[in-house]
């Protein structure tokens, strides 16, 4: 676990992998060795949930593959068919860092309730364990945001873990819709006021509190949301600290 005393979460708005020269290759950016690096552990153990995807195998076998070299204990909870471990509670408490997938949060939040892993995670991060993601990885761990996980066309969703008090946005800066939708939610109150990140920027929460964002784009930057008090919103650019890529 996290040997700082703290909880913490660190939501990518995308940009966790990169493609490396090799066809087919990926491997994590600064993003994943900043959420490891809090850990303060020189061999931390990494666990991967792959719900948002269906517990896709070859996104599994990619992963486990992209961290090769790393100093990282790789390793994985599944739920489907049936969970691949006896006791997910203890198996994800004995974690240093739990990395979400991106994909379908509103189904990823169904199957985590059913099989009691919202409030594992939830019993992890209060001691000490890093929770990270990235798009549906980084909603989930807030109230809400905007997802696809209806059809192409974006809607306004809260029913995330609400474990960060906020709204999140994600791929803020490279999909159309995401910003005016969540200008929209937080001006009529369906979703709460909150942050947003751009690709290659992270959010990075403190127990409930932001505590700041990093990125590896120079021109990356994180935002936060708030109502204007006359029915809009007014949306403050917060500069990232750069990270190395």
């Amino acid at each position: 676990m996290s040997t700082s005393g703290q909880s913490h979460i660190v939501a990518i708005g995308g940009g966790s992998f990169r493609a490396t020269p090799r066809f087919g290759v990926i491997e994590p950016t600064g993003l994943l060795r900043y959420a490891l690096d809090l850990t303060g552990k020189e061999r931390p153990r990494l666990c991967l949930l792959a719900t948002a995807v269906g517990d896709d195998s070859e996104w599994l076998l990619k992963m486990y593959g992209a961290f090769r070299g790393w100093n990282v204990e790789v390793s994985h909870l599944a739920l489907f068919p049936m969970p691949n471990v006896p006791d997910p509670r203890a198996f994800l408490l004995e974690q240093d860092v739990i990395y979400v997938s991106g994909g379908s949060v509103a189904n990823l939040m169904a199957l985590w309730r059913l099989h009691g892993i919202d409030e594992a995670l939830a019993e992890a991060w209060r001691a000490g364990v890093v929770l990270s993601g990235q798009s549906a990885g980084a909603l989930c761990w807030h109230v809400g945001g905007n997802t696809d996980s209806f059809g192409p066309e974006l809607r306004p969703w809260a029913d995330g873990m609400g474990l960060l008090p906020y709204s999140c946005g994600v791929h803020y800066n490279s999909e159309p819709q995401r910003r005016p939708l969540l200008h929209r939610s937080v001006a009529s109150g369906e979703l709460p006021e909150g942050y947003a990140a751009d690709e290659g920027v992270a959010l990075h929460y403190v127990g409930t509190e932001f505590a700041g964002a990093v990125s590896i784009d120079p021109k990356g930057a994180a935002y936060r949301i708030e109502r204007d008090g006359s029915g809009g919103v007014k949306e403050l650019r917060i500069e990232p600290r750069l990270l190395e890529r």
